[in-house]
């Protein structure tokens, strides 16, 4: 008699479990057939959710997913079923996919470039307005916003010229462009 999708599926979980529980008992043998079993059924995840994402990038992310089940194993408590908590660890790597992705879409500028305007060379004053309102926030922070709005550099170039870490100069330059931020509103006013 052959079993229903579903009925098949319970068992596949079953086993899938049992594996799992005696791979994070130590088994290094049942790891390795868990990994086996489930890795289509996560390629087939990754491939749903993932639509939009290059199918280069399917395999890439797949990888990052069976990594994340080896370190984060002991995460997955034996008294619940162990499909749910893949499928989450497949979609947050899928997710971490697109973000590094980005939300831009490229096209070749050539296409449209008898109907975009052409650029202008900014606002007259709004160099000069920029150095009025850096001269209102404390040095570093002024030295952070120059060198990252109108030098171009990271937050971490910027962060080691001041002497900051990357985090830090990410921190302080949020927080001075929120204190330019109010400056400019109160300015409109």
């Amino acid at each position: 008699m052959a079993l229903s999708g579903v009925e098949a599926r319970l068992q596949q979980d079953e086993v899938w479990e049992v594996l799992l529980a005696r791979a994070n008992d130590g088994d290094g043998a049942a790891f390795a057939r868990f990994l086996h079993a489930v890795t289509p059924t996560l390629r087939g995840v990754i491939r749903r959710r993932g639509g939009a994402l290059p199918a280069d990038q399917h395999e890439d992310v797949l990888q990052e997913v069976l990594l994340a089940i080896h370190l984060k194993r002991h995460t997955w408590r034996q008294d619940t079923p162990v499909r749910p908590w893949l499928y989450a660890l497949a979609r947050y790597k899928v997710v971490d996919a697109f973000r590094r992705r980005g939300a831009s879409v490229n096209l070749p500028i050539e296409d449209f470039a008898d109907i975009l305007p052409e650029e202008n060379g900014g606002a007259p004053m709004s160099g000069r307005d920029a150095e009025v309102m850096l001269a209102m926030i404390d040095t570093r922070s002024a030295m952070l916003v120059r060198a990252v709005a109108l030098d171009g550099k990271t937050a971490e170039e910027a962060g080691e010229t001041v002497g900051l870490t990357a985090g830090a100069a990410r921190v302080a330059l949020h927080r001075a462009m929120r204190r330019l931020s109010g400056l400019a509103e109160r300015m409109m006013k």
